[in-house]
């Protein structure tokens, strides 16, 4: 049987030099103790005892050669590009394909009215394509078509976007032979595109209107389910009750049925007379017939929003253009 280390069983084994002073338990000396200073001393290193033209590294390759015999060898002809192997292939002209689209959106985009307002003139034979008189709505045209109206060419142009702040006296008809001046006059150097205006305002209302010859855009804008409000700074001839106003959200049965605004509120808490309304309706005079109906007469009617579009920055009667993000903005419906 094997014979089991000094100590106690079961326990780890006793150091061998168990019960020795420090002294005694000092480590064996290293090899090179005991030797003198000039025998211990490290080997010397490969370039010591050399003198600093030997200790210097090994030439490369190129040192000592001329400029000329230095540069690297020249490459094999250099591989053709992907570009370079790629066959010569002639590109195909392909033709135009000509799609046609509804005669109510052709005379849209060609700035003389909206969808809605071309559909009307259509039907009552203003228009001819191709020499001939139409009436059918839904026919379609191609932009190689001749379509004119009362006689005058219409083209399709680069869409145009001008937004004005409407001073009073000023109709929003394109034409209006008893009418001294419309909205067109204020921008008769802005484009030489042909624009109309998105909705209408009454000669009396002042404030914010959108022209445009993108017909798309403008029949959103003035369907009630685009979602494009309006808010108006009314303001009356007596004080409006609050009683009133939930009426006006609640809904106001006129001719053409219930109308009802979305918010209503005073913009200023000392004068009642001042009210602001937000709607979504496009009835023509809708704000004006409100009111009338509720027994008030408004002394003055502003539109200081149209689809998130301000008056901000822009004098009575002065215009400008659209930005990009502003009209990248109404196309997807992104009102402020």
């Amino acid at each position: 049987m094997e014979k089991m280390p000094a100590g106690r069983p079961g326990k780890r084994p006793v150091r061998q030099d168990a019960g020795k002073t420090a002294g005694e338990r000092k480590r064996n000396f290293r090899p090179a103790e005991g030797k003198s200073e000039e025998d211990r001393r490290r080997p010397a290193r490969p370039f010591e005892g050399k003198t600093e033209g030997e200790r210097k590294r090994p030439a490369r390759p190129f040192e000592g050669k001329a400029e000329g015999e230095r540069r690297r060898p020249a490459r094999p002809a250099a591989v053709k590009s992907a570009g370079a192997r790629k066959k010569n292939i002639k590109p195909v002209a392909s033709k135009a394909v000509e799609e046609p689209v509804r005669l109510n959106k052709f005379i849209a985009n060609s700035g003389v009215c909206a969808r809605r307002e071309a559909d009307e003139l259509i039907k009552q034979g203003y228009i001819s394509v191709n020499g001939k008189k139409v009436t059918d709505m839904g026919i379609k045209v191609k932009p190689s078509d001749k379509v004119e109206y009362r006689g005058k060419l219409l083209t399709p142009g680069k869409k145009v976007y001008i937004l004005i702040n409407k001073p009073k006296g000023y109709v929003t008809t394109v034409k209006d032979p008893h009418a001294e001046s419309t909205v067109l006059d204020l921008v008769k150097d802005a484009t030489k595109e042909r624009i109309y205006p998105v909705g209408r305002l009454d000669k009396a209302t002042t404030g914010v209107l959108l022209l445009t010859n993108d017909g798309d855009l403008a029949g959103k804008l003035t369907h009630p389910s685009y979602g494009a409000a309006k808010v108006y700074h009314v303001f009356l001839d007596k004080e409006v009750t609050r009683n009133d106003m939930e009426t006006i959200v609640t809904g106001v049965t006129l001719d053409e049925g219930m109308v009802s605004a979305d918010a209503v509120s005073y913009p200023d808490a000392d004068d009642r007379t001042q009210v602001g309304v937000e709607i979504h309706s496009g009835q023509n005079r809708v704000v004006r017939r409100i009111f009338e109906k509720l027994g008030y007469r408004v002394r003055k009617l502003d539109r200081v929003s149209f689809a998130g579009l301000t008056k901000k920055n822009l004098q009575r009667g002065h215009w400008r253009e659209l930005t990009l993000k502003e009209v990248s903005m109404l196309k997807r419906g992104i009102f402020k």
